[in-house]
């Protein structure tokens, strides 16, 4: 009976953080678009990590201890160019293409970084399963016709591009991850790549010209930003940290494939986006395609362990 009630615990937590990780990260599309109203969109970024980081990092500390953070030139370094690739390109271009085009949108293009992943792993003469290259060349049949149905203009075909580029930047960052020196501590490596990525969008930032007024700061680009702080960056990555250690990969990994859908969802109803057929067709091929990837590379861990979702 003890062991009974043991196990249904631990089973209402694992699905308690895959909630988590399902909503929130898929809502960040949404928070971004909201931020952006009103604040630059790379200084936003710049905001939401070093905060995130600092928080992060204080708790860490305090947790424990200095131990957590011994970590060899090579091993920060590493977390370092893994923050910049994540964060600073891959959330940061994000966010600027989502001036252009709906937050749905952008998660779905996103939803492409487990395609991309395998293409870098036969890049690096890795064989992926011929049911992984199914899946790869569905899910880019999607995305596709994606691009090309659901930009409308100049402005909106760069912003899909962009996009694209994070995806592949973002992408590039999970894959190093997993293959260069790191920082054992997840939550410390987690920090460092905040702190990195908050400081690289910072001055990417003002290379750009982009200034933030204060005064122009609407209460809920506020409340946007906080959002991504405590629950985007903080809860939403403590959950699937926890999930790492707790939970079979393959259902931790059905995130790919379950964000885009939440973000679509919620960018429709609250900022009343518009959905086209050919998004959602396009989309649902997009996601067959991410699922069918994911289900197959069960035993690839650490190409799916190293992503959040992101890039948002």
């Amino acid at each position: 009976m003890a062991y009974d009630a043991a196990d249904k615990r631990t089973s209402l937590l694992v699905w308690g953080g895959l909630a988590i990780v399902y909503v929130v990260w898929g809502s960040t599309y949404l928070a971004i678009r909201v931020v952006i109203e009103t604040v630059p969109p790379l200084v936003s970024g710049a905001m939401r990590f070093t905060i995130a980081a600092a928080v992060l990092g204080l708790v860490v500390l305090l947790v424990k201890g200095p131990g957590a953070y011994r970590m060899s030139p090579k091993q920060f370094g590493g977390a370092a160019l893994v923050g910049l690739l994540l964060l600073t390109s891959g959330n940061g271009l994000v966010a600027l293409a989502e001036q252009h085009i709906s937050s749905g949108l952008a998660a779905l293009l996103v939803a492409s970084v487990p395609l991309w992943l395998v293409i870098l792993r036969v890049v690096a003469r890795d064989r992926p399963r011929a049911l992984t290259l199914a899946g790869v060349l569905v899910g880019f049949a999607g995305v596709a016709v994606l691009s090309l149905t659901g930009a409308s203009g100049a402005s909106s075909g760069a912003a899909v591009t962009t996009v694209l580029i994070a995806s592949v930047s973002w992408s590039v960052g999970s894959f190093l991850a997993a293959r260069i020196p790191m920082p054992a501590d997840p939550f410390a490596a987690s920090a460092v790549e905040m702190l990195a990525g908050g400081l690289g969008l910072l001055a990417v930032s003002r290379t750009a010209g982009e200034h933030l007024n204060l005064a122009a700061v609407s209460g809920r680009s506020w409340v946007g930003l906080a959002y991504l702080v405590v629950m985007g960056s903080l809860v939403a990555f403590t959950a699937y940290v926890w999930l790492l250690g707790n939970a079979p990969i393959s259902l931790i990994s059905t995130y790919a494939y379950v964000n885009p859908v939440v973000a679509v969802a919620l960018g429709a109803l609250v900022l009343s986006e518009v959905v086209t057929g050919s998004m959602v067709v396009a989309g649902l091929v997009i996601v067959v395609g991410v699922a069918l990837v994911v289900s197959t590379e069960r035993r690839k861990a650490p190409a799916v362990q190293q992503e959040e979702p992101a890039p948002a």
